[in-house]
């Protein structure tokens, strides 16, 4: 599998620093970090005949890229069975960059946050197909937390983040920023003008930031905070407490391009909601790195099964826009430029 182009300290500096400078400048940021080299590579591949002979699937780093690969490589597994042709993966360094590679159809199936569906819904001819749950009969939703390091004192709610330095990951991301903001602004605190903004690229390096005290508060996604980063040993439980948990958010979905044939994307919404991590692993999508379920899972507790894409999911179901209105009412919250960065 073929992983995206680097990222140059000069951009990871800028990325890291904090700045109150326009919401667009930091969004030209992620599309020029995403823009480096020739990331995404060409979309699959055609025969002469027009039939499509590969796929290129992109997904962008919430944590380190090596991690994000590891994890959908089972996903990829499942889809070159089932579809019989080569499926390549990129990581992609933003969620502008996968949006842009989409509208330029260099992408046929990629997975983002809600947010930057929304983005691309408005540029690219694509439609999501699938979302995950994190356990069986779970709904298709997450959460947002706001945190701080246990020793903190003086920040109890997000009404206390006025003149703090406040880290969130990438400004076109739901859990990380878009979610928060409406937040703070819910609670009276804009984030723009009331507080010092950090953008530190990834859940995982919004919480080390934290804990480094590069922020006194940070945002992160859920399943970070209650599984990944503990099961990594990169967070323990008396390190962070949480001071707001978001309403329900609509997950990241699977989206695919309008251009690739029927037959394709059905099949391909098809494979992703035809297994789950325990019956991946069933399958030999993982053969070598499985790992028991966990509790959550109920009767599949502690059964071999795969990392089954980025958050971790028990298994993918189906969506489709509708299920993202909540993101265009995030958006009429925060009035963030980001919002309309394709209008």
């Amino acid at each position: 599998m073929r992983s995206g182009c680097g990222v140059s300290n000069e951009m990871k500096g800028f990325a890291m620093k904090r700045t109150l400078l326009p919401l667009s400048i930091s969004l030209l940021a992620a599309v020029l970090v995403a823009g480096c080299g020739e990331s995404p590579n060409a979309r699959g591949a055609e025969s002469a005949d027009g039939e499509v002979t590969e796929l290129v699937f992109a997904a962008v780093p919430t944590e380190q890229s090596d991690e994000l690969e590891a994890s959908f490589a089972p996903v990829i597994a499942a889809l070159e069975q089932e579809l019989d042709i080569p499926v390549s993966f990129e990581a992609v360094s933003s969620n502008a960059g996968v949006i842009e590679a989409q509208v330029a159809e260099r992408v046929d199936v990629a997975v983002y946050g809600a947010f930057s569906y929304h983005l691309a819904r408005e540029q690219a001819d694509v439609t999501p197909v699938a979302v995950d749950i994190l356990a069986p009969e779970a709904e298709p939703a997450i959460h947002s937390y706001g945190m701080v390091r246990s020793d903190t004192t003086d920040v109890e709610s997000l009404a206390d983040t006025a003149g703090k330095d406040v880290c969130f990951t990438d400004p076109a991301s739901t859990t990380g920023y878009l979610a928060p903001a409406a937040g703070m602004i819910e609670a009276g605190i804009n984030p723009d003008s009331d507080a010092t903004k950090v953008f530190a690229g990834g859940h995982d390096t919004a919480v080390s930031s934290l804990l480094a005290g590069d922020c006194d508060v940070a945002f992160a996604a859920a399943t970070f905070i209650d599984e990944l980063l503990p099961a990594r040993g990169q967070l323990q439980p008396d390190q962070v407490e949480k001071v707001w948990t978001s309403p329900a958010i609509p997950g990241p979905p699977f989206v695919v391009g309008n251009w690739l044939p029927e037959d394709m994307r059905t099949k391909i919404t098809d494979t992703l909601t035809k297994y789950d991590a325990v019956s991946a692993a069933e399958a030999g999508f993982c053969e070598g790195a499985e790992q028991p379920a966990p509790e959550a899972w109920g009767e599949q507790a502690g059964e071999p099964s795969c990392k089954w894409g980025g958050t971790g999911a028990f298994a993918f179901v189906p969506t489709d826009d509708e299920a993202y209105a909540t993101i265009r009412e995030i958006c009429e919250t925060t009035q963030a430029e980001v919002c309309t960065a394709g209008e």
